[in-house]
Protein backbone atom coordinates (compact mmCIF):
# COMPACT_ATOMS: atom_id res chain seq x y z
CA UNK A 1 0.00 0.00 0.00
CA UNK A 2 1.95 3.06 -1.18
CA UNK A 3 2.20 6.31 0.74
CA UNK A 4 2.92 9.31 -1.45
CA UNK A 5 4.23 12.61 -0.09
CA UNK A 6 2.45 15.58 -1.62
CA UNK A 7 2.44 19.37 -1.68
CA UNK A 8 -0.92 21.03 -2.29
CA UNK A 9 -1.18 24.67 -3.42
CA UNK A 10 -3.40 26.72 -1.09
CA UNK A 11 -4.20 30.41 -0.79
CA UNK A 12 -1.49 30.61 1.89
CA UNK A 13 1.27 28.57 0.31
CA UNK A 14 2.02 24.89 -0.09
CA UNK A 15 0.41 22.43 2.31
CA UNK A 16 2.41 19.27 2.86
CA UNK A 17 0.33 16.11 2.89
CA UNK A 18 0.41 12.43 2.13
CA UNK A 19 -1.92 10.03 0.36
CA UNK A 20 -2.50 6.31 0.78
CA UNK A 21 -4.19 4.41 -2.02
CA UNK A 22 -4.38 0.98 -3.66
CA UNK A 23 -1.54 0.42 -6.12
CA UNK A 24 -3.69 -1.26 -8.74
CA UNK A 25 -3.91 1.35 -11.51
CA UNK A 26 -7.65 1.80 -10.96
CA UNK A 27 -9.64 4.81 -9.78
CA UNK A 28 -11.04 4.84 -6.25
CA UNK A 29 -13.34 7.12 -4.26
CA UNK A 30 -11.58 9.94 -2.45
CA UNK A 31 -11.53 10.42 1.32
CA UNK A 32 -10.16 13.55 2.97
CA UNK A 33 -8.90 12.69 6.46
CA UNK A 34 -8.23 15.40 9.03
CA UNK A 35 -5.80 14.48 11.81
CA UNK A 36 -6.40 15.28 15.44
CA UNK A 37 -4.63 18.25 16.99
CA UNK A 38 -1.38 16.29 17.34
CA UNK A 39 -1.14 16.19 13.55
CA UNK A 40 0.48 13.87 11.04
CA UNK A 41 2.54 11.09 12.63
CA UNK A 42 2.94 7.29 12.28
CA UNK A 43 -0.46 6.42 13.76
CA UNK A 44 -2.22 8.56 11.12
CA UNK A 45 -0.23 6.90 8.37
CA UNK A 46 -1.31 3.51 9.65
CA UNK A 47 -4.96 4.52 9.82
CA UNK A 48 -4.84 5.98 6.31
CA UNK A 49 -3.30 2.76 5.02
CA UNK A 50 -6.03 0.67 6.63
CA UNK A 51 -8.71 2.81 5.04
CA UNK A 52 -6.96 2.68 1.67
CA UNK A 53 -6.82 -1.12 1.86
CA UNK A 54 -10.61 -1.06 1.67
CA UNK A 55 -10.51 0.63 -1.72
CA UNK A 56 -10.15 4.36 -1.08
CA UNK A 57 -7.73 7.14 -1.98
CA UNK A 58 -7.03 8.77 1.39
CA UNK A 59 -5.59 12.30 1.53
CA UNK A 60 -4.19 13.49 4.87
CA UNK A 61 -3.05 17.13 4.90
CA UNK A 62 -0.92 18.93 7.45
CA UNK A 63 -3.59 21.15 8.98
CA UNK A 64 -1.04 23.56 10.42
CA UNK A 65 1.07 23.93 7.28
CA UNK A 66 1.21 27.71 7.72
CA UNK A 67 3.54 27.11 10.66
CA UNK A 68 5.85 24.67 8.89
CA UNK A 69 5.95 21.09 7.60
CA UNK A 70 4.76 18.19 9.73
CA UNK A 71 5.57 17.48 12.46
CA UNK A 72 5.00 21.12 13.36
CA UNK A 73 5.34 20.26 17.05
CA UNK A 74 7.79 17.60 18.15
CA UNK A 75 5.97 14.71 19.77
CA UNK A 76 7.07 11.75 21.88
CA UNK A 77 6.57 8.32 20.34
CA UNK A 78 3.83 7.74 22.92
CA UNK A 79 1.85 10.73 24.14
CA UNK A 80 1.18 10.00 27.78
CA UNK A 81 -0.85 12.04 30.21
CA UNK A 82 2.33 13.53 31.61
CA UNK A 83 3.25 14.83 28.14
CA UNK A 84 -0.05 16.51 27.32
CA UNK A 85 0.37 19.84 29.17
CA UNK A 86 3.65 20.67 27.46
CA UNK A 87 2.47 19.46 24.06
CA UNK A 88 -0.80 21.38 24.25
CA UNK A 89 1.00 24.53 25.37
CA UNK A 90 2.68 24.49 21.96
CA UNK A 91 -0.35 23.24 20.01
CA UNK A 92 -3.04 25.58 21.27
CA UNK A 93 -1.72 28.70 19.51
CA UNK A 94 -1.75 26.77 16.23
CA UNK A 95 -5.30 25.49 16.81
CA UNK A 96 -6.53 28.95 17.76
CA UNK A 97 -4.91 30.47 14.67
CA UNK A 98 -6.63 27.93 12.40
CA UNK A 99 -9.87 29.87 12.05
CA UNK A 100 -13.03 28.70 10.31
CA UNK A 101 -12.02 30.87 7.36
CA UNK A 102 -8.69 29.08 7.10
CA UNK A 103 -10.36 25.69 7.41
CA UNK A 104 -12.67 26.44 4.50
CA UNK A 105 -9.97 28.02 2.35
CA UNK A 106 -7.82 24.93 2.78
CA UNK A 107 -10.79 22.62 2.23
CA UNK A 108 -11.34 24.22 -1.18
CA UNK A 109 -7.73 23.41 -2.04
CA UNK A 110 -7.84 19.85 -0.73
CA UNK A 111 -11.07 18.93 -2.50
CA UNK A 112 -9.88 20.62 -5.66
CA UNK A 113 -6.66 18.63 -5.47
CA UNK A 114 -8.61 15.37 -5.24
CA UNK A 115 -10.35 16.18 -8.53
CA UNK A 116 -6.96 16.33 -10.27
CA UNK A 117 -5.68 12.95 -9.15
CA UNK A 118 -5.78 10.19 -11.78
CA UNK A 119 -6.21 7.64 -8.99
CA UNK A 120 -9.46 9.27 -7.77
CA UNK A 121 -12.83 8.61 -9.36
CA UNK A 122 -15.17 11.36 -10.48
CA UNK A 123 -17.89 10.66 -7.92
CA UNK A 124 -18.50 12.21 -4.51
CA UNK A 125 -15.97 12.12 -1.69
CA UNK A 126 -16.10 11.60 2.06
CA UNK A 127 -14.46 13.55 4.86
CA UNK A 128 -13.46 12.11 8.21
CA UNK A 129 -11.72 13.68 11.18
CA UNK A 130 -10.55 13.12 14.72
CA UNK A 131 -10.86 15.48 17.69
CA UNK A 132 -10.53 19.03 16.31
CA UNK A 133 -10.18 17.45 12.87
CA UNK A 134 -13.76 16.19 13.23
CA UNK A 135 -14.94 19.79 13.47
CA UNK A 136 -12.92 20.62 10.35
CA UNK A 137 -14.55 17.65 8.61
CA UNK A 138 -18.03 18.89 9.47
CA UNK A 139 -17.21 22.41 8.26
CA UNK A 140 -15.85 21.01 5.01
CA UNK A 141 -18.95 18.89 4.39
CA UNK A 142 -21.29 21.80 5.10
CA UNK A 143 -19.38 24.08 2.73
CA UNK A 144 -19.39 21.53 -0.12
CA UNK A 145 -22.81 19.84 -0.12
CA UNK A 146 -22.59 18.91 -3.79
CA UNK A 147 -19.19 17.26 -3.39
CA UNK A 148 -19.21 15.54 0.02
CA UNK A 149 -21.52 12.55 0.40
CA UNK A 150 -20.44 11.37 3.84
CA UNK A 151 -18.75 12.81 6.90
CA UNK A 152 -17.59 11.06 10.07
CA UNK A 153 -16.21 12.70 13.20
CA UNK A 154 -14.77 10.92 16.22
CA UNK A 155 -14.31 12.37 19.72
CA UNK A 156 -14.86 15.77 18.11
CA UNK A 157 -16.39 19.09 19.26
CA UNK A 158 -18.94 19.00 16.46
CA UNK A 159 -21.49 21.25 18.14
CA UNK A 160 -19.24 24.32 18.26
CA UNK A 161 -20.70 25.96 15.14
CA UNK A 162 -24.30 25.25 16.10
CA UNK A 163 -27.46 24.86 14.03
CA UNK A 164 -26.27 27.01 11.12
CA UNK A 165 -23.70 24.39 10.16
CA UNK A 166 -26.19 21.53 10.46
CA UNK A 167 -28.72 23.29 8.24
CA UNK A 168 -26.18 23.24 5.40
CA UNK A 169 -25.28 19.56 5.68
CA UNK A 170 -26.52 17.19 3.00
CA UNK A 171 -23.95 14.45 3.62
CA UNK A 172 -24.71 11.38 5.67
CA UNK A 173 -23.11 11.81 9.08
CA UNK A 174 -21.70 9.52 11.74
CA UNK A 175 -20.58 10.89 15.10
CA UNK A 176 -18.64 8.68 17.52
CA UNK A 177 -18.35 10.24 20.97
CA UNK A 178 -16.18 9.25 23.91
CA UNK A 179 -17.76 8.78 27.30
CA UNK A 180 -17.41 12.08 29.11
CA UNK A 181 -17.02 14.18 25.96
CA UNK A 182 -20.55 15.50 26.38
CA UNK A 183 -23.10 15.52 29.18
CA UNK A 184 -26.36 13.68 28.44
CA UNK A 185 -28.07 17.07 28.21
CA UNK A 186 -25.52 18.37 25.70
CA UNK A 187 -25.79 15.20 23.62
CA UNK A 188 -29.57 15.48 23.59
CA UNK A 189 -29.26 19.09 22.49
CA UNK A 190 -26.88 18.10 19.70
CA UNK A 191 -29.34 15.49 18.46
CA UNK A 192 -32.22 17.97 18.54
CA UNK A 193 -30.15 20.43 16.48
CA UNK A 194 -29.24 17.72 13.96
CA UNK A 195 -32.90 16.71 13.69
CA UNK A 196 -33.95 20.33 13.20
CA UNK A 197 -31.38 20.67 10.41
CA UNK A 198 -32.76 17.62 8.62
CA UNK A 199 -29.42 15.81 8.86
CA UNK A 200 -29.26 12.08 8.07
CA UNK A 201 -27.06 10.93 10.93
CA UNK A 202 -26.08 8.33 13.45
CA UNK A 203 -24.58 9.46 16.74
CA UNK A 204 -23.48 7.29 19.62
CA UNK A 205 -21.30 7.21 22.69
CA UNK A 206 -18.68 4.47 22.39
CA UNK A 207 -18.72 2.48 25.63
CA UNK A 208 -15.65 2.44 27.83
CA UNK A 209 -13.81 5.17 25.93
CA UNK A 210 -12.15 8.45 26.81
CA UNK A 211 -11.39 11.43 24.61
CA UNK A 212 -8.91 10.47 21.89
CA UNK A 213 -9.77 6.76 21.94
CA UNK A 214 -8.89 6.10 18.28
CA UNK A 215 -5.23 7.08 18.66
CA UNK A 216 -3.01 4.14 19.56
CA UNK A 217 -0.05 6.37 20.44
CA UNK A 218 -1.86 7.96 23.40
CA UNK A 219 -2.99 6.84 26.85
CA UNK A 220 -6.58 7.39 25.71
CA UNK A 221 -6.42 4.54 23.19
CA UNK A 222 -9.18 1.93 23.27
CA UNK A 223 -8.81 -1.10 20.99
CA UNK A 224 -12.55 -1.75 21.18
CA UNK A 225 -13.27 1.90 20.47
CA UNK A 226 -11.02 1.89 17.39
CA UNK A 227 -12.68 -1.30 16.11
CA UNK A 228 -16.12 0.20 16.62
CA UNK A 229 -14.95 3.27 14.69
CA UNK A 230 -13.95 1.09 11.71
CA UNK A 231 -17.17 -0.92 12.03
CA UNK A 232 -19.13 2.33 11.61
CA UNK A 233 -16.87 4.06 9.09
CA UNK A 234 -16.49 1.34 6.47
CA UNK A 235 -20.25 0.75 5.94
CA UNK A 236 -20.87 4.51 5.79
CA UNK A 237 -18.29 4.94 3.04
CA UNK A 238 -19.35 1.83 1.16
CA UNK A 239 -22.98 2.97 1.22
CA UNK A 240 -22.33 6.53 0.07
CA UNK A 241 -19.28 6.27 -2.20
CA UNK A 242 -19.51 2.86 -3.85
CA UNK A 243 -22.01 0.30 -5.03
CA UNK A 244 -20.65 -2.40 -2.71
CA UNK A 245 -23.08 -4.03 -0.33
Amino acid sequence: MPLKTLHIPTADGQADAFAAFPDDGAQHPGVLMYADGFGIRPVLRGMARELAEHGYYVLVPNTFHRHGPAPVVELPAHIGEEDRPAVFARLMPLIEAHTAERVLSDADAYLGFLTTRPEVGAGPVAVTGYCIGGLYAMRTAAAHPARVAAVAAFHAPVGVDGPDLFSRLTARVHLGHAEGDMTPEALDGLHRALDAGGVAYTSEVYPGTTHGFTMSDTDAFSASGLKRHWDRLFPLLDRTLTTRE
